[in-house]
């Protein structure tokens, strides 16, 4: 039995469950928790994604939801009267136009954050210093230096910082990587390919706009340049500017190049190389790439990105997934299944995501909900708990994380400079480029301060 696929009704059941609980102590969880114990928690940014992060914590485990803050008061009132409903107690947690008043005025044992990327590290070094424990989507950052600074604040302060890469807690993928690859099924793996062919550039032009009352775009805006406002940035619309993040790259890239690292036990790429550019979509006020490629190199490996926003997927099947070639076989693998396929003899394999419409039935009824994904954040829920519990490192530490931000964003610099890039995490530099060092840290819109490692 996998730990990662118990939830909250396989434990919170009594004493009977906890002694049951025991014997699976080496997968490091059931020893040190109490299922009596209640967390209090805090979400920062109530849309999408974060309501869906919360909403998975509150399924596997008993906590208390003190506050909400968001920008966006009528955002942030249909958050709280959502929570109330996922809640026992029906409580209505207290809700916040600034994260900083509500760190001030509670005291969190866990802190989520799903506001944009623009916000992340503030958000995230301020979490920690208040004392609390830290879920952060993905990327981490927006640039190289708020990367190393939130690891920094994670290892000063002594806290648990779990990063939103769920692929590593998939219990799918987590079974390829385990009976496929580790077991050498496949062989030397010397090639894999990462790709993103979905739509996602935004093809819009809207006009400028009156900014709306139940928004603050200042405090939306925050370090990031001050954007003329033509509508309602959420969830759509910032992410078509790399004001606010990293492009495709940032967003997708980043879960397809840490599950390669993850299965394979990679760390930073030798070498980053990328070339890409607006070539089809000029109409759109948008600036971020449609097309574009990146190399991440290892020893006697390349990881090859490739993204479009436009034209059909290379392959129907895959359109967003990572592939693995080796001497023996091959893995294909996306958030939705994976295919073995073995060269000469041996079985090929095909296994299925399994969506658990009997245990969760709130998951079917709920707003654009991954369901695919649900599984996978239960478990990274699970999996940042037990490392809270036990004072370890989860699947998804803040380091790994930044990895794989950071190099995605270096290959953003690539494509920006025309050249490859080395980094060095020893120097925080790169070596041998004055130039590319320089952007290794955006600069911030005042009077916000941009964190640094040697002083967080």
């Amino acid at each position: 039995m996998d730990i990662n696929n118990l939830d909250r009704r396989d434990f919170i059941k009594g004493s009977a469950a906890t002694l049951a609980l025991t014997s699976l102590s080496a997968k490091g969880f059931a020893n040190t928790l109490d299922t009596k114990k209640q967390y209090k928690v805090g979400l920062i940014g109530s849309g999408w994604y974060g309501k869906s992060d919360l909403f998975r914590l509150i399924q596997v485990a008993n906590v208390d939801v003190v506050a909400l803050c968001d920008v966006d008061t009528k955002m942030l009132a249909e958050a709280i009267d959502l929570v109330s409903k996922r809640l026992k107690s029906g409580k209505k947690p207290k809700g916040y136009a600034d994260y900083r008043q509500m760190l001030k005025e509670n005291k969190f044992d866990i802190v989520l954050i799903g506001s944009p990327d623009h916000w992340h590290a503030l958000q995230c070094i301020d979490a920690i210093k208040a004392g609390a424990h830290v879920f952060v989507q993905k990327p981490i950052s927006v640039d190289v230096i708020e990367g190393e600074a939130m690891v920094a604040a994670a290892r000063k302060y002594n806290k648990v910082v779990q990063v939103g890469t769920q692929r590593r807690s998939t219990p799918f993928l987590k079974q390829a990587k385990e009976d496929i690859v580790e077991k050498g099924l496949l062989g030397k793996i010397s090639h894999a390919e990462i790709c993103c062919y979905y739509p996602m550039r935004n093809g819009s032009n809207p006009d400028l706009q009156p900014i709306p009352s139940n928004l603050d775009y200042e405090m939306w805006t925050g370090p990031a340049p001050l954007r003329p406002y033509d509508g309602l940035p959420h969830r759509r619309w910032w992410r078509a500017f790399m004001e606010y993040g990293n492009g495709v790259v940032g967003d997708m890239c980043v879960h397809m190049l840490d599950a390669v690292r993850w299965t394979m036990d990679l760390g930073w790429p030798n070498k980053i190389s990328s070339q890409g550019g607006i070539y089809v979509q000029k109409n759109a006020k948008s600036n971020i790439t449609d097309t574009q490629s990146a190399v991440f190199e290892y020893d006697e490996l390349n990881i090859v990105w490739q993204h479009r926003t436009w034209g059909k997927a290379a392959d129907p099947k895959y359109p967003w997934s990572y592939k693995l070639y080796g001497d023996k076989g091959t893995l294909e693998a996306s958030t939705h299944m994976y295919d073995f396929t073995p060269i000469g003899e041996g079985e090929a394999i095909h296994v299925n995501v399994e969506i658990d419409r009997v245990n969760y039935p709130e998951d079917l009824k709920e707003d654009s909900i991954e369901l695919n994904a649900a599984p996978a954040m239960r478990g990274h829920m699970l999996d940042f708990l037990a490392a809270i519990e036990n004072n370890s490192r989860p699947v998804a530490d803040i380091e790994q994380g930044h990895i794989s931000t950071a190099s995605c964003i270096l290959a953003n610099l690539s494509c920006e400079l025309g050249r490859p890039l080395v980094y060095d995490p020893k120097t925080r530099q790169v070596v041998g480029d004055a130039e590319a060092t320089q952007l290794l840290m955006r600069e911030y819109r005042a009077p916000y301060v941009h964190p640094h490692p040697a002083s967080v």
